[in-house]
């Protein structure tokens, strides 16, 4: 008898848009995503870690790696809930968070992500959608890192912590209300 059950293969993106706890928090509550995964992408394995990547130096953003199933949610759905939860028309910053390692990027993986990507931005920019220009880069991938430890999954484990109640809850409610119908069953915020 053959085996009958269908294994789901996983596609992968990578995005940062400020502080890595924010976008995580953002990206784990919409039905499709598996995970997200806070990390570094854009510089060296070397400066991989929260020290460095901190300095502003080591061409490293804060970014997110999320797992999702394409047949539940799609690339430029990301994408747009990417757009709407955070400021694409900042220069290397979000809110209070300045440097490089702040700036907003798609990490692409092939020319296909590449293109969504590009035809995505020029169409917010053609429907004027932000009062200025979006200055989001779009930067091959060549690594993502994963964080140490103690960032992943931060605002679910830290929902009291005065950084996460002032700037990465308020976008979890904004992806909430704004993507209503994408979003899982049960929050990873709620109390089990």
């Amino acid at each position: 008898m053959a085996n009958t059950a269908v294994s789901t293969a996983l596609a992968a993106a990578v995005f940062a848009g400020g502080c890595f706890w924010c976008v995580e928090a953002v990206f784990e509550e919409l039905d499709g995503v598996q995970d997200a995964v806070s990390g570094y992408a854009g510089g060296s394995p070397e400066t991989a870690n929260y020290e460095a990547v901190c300095s502003g130096t080591t061409g490293h953003a804060e970014s997110v790696k999320i797992l999702y199933d394409p047949k539940k949610i799609t690339f430029r759905k990301l994408l747009e809930v990417h757009f709407a939860t955070h400021d694409p028309t900042s220069l290397n910053r979000q809110g209070n968070d300045v440097g490089t390692q702040y700036r907003s990027t798609i990490f692409y993986a092939n020319e296909e992500e590449k293109k969504i990507a590009q035809d995505y931005i020029a169409e917010l920019n053609n429907k004027h959608v932000y009062d200025k220009p979006i200055v989001t880069t779009l930067e091959p991938l060549k690594a993502f890192y994963p964080a140490e430890t103690y960032h992943q999954n931060y605002v679910c484990q830290n929902p009291n912590q005065g950084y996460v109640r002032a700037v990465a809850l308020p976008k979890v409610d904004k992806v909430r209300h704004k993507f209503a119908d994408d979003l899982k069953e049960k929050s990873p915020l709620e109390k089990k």
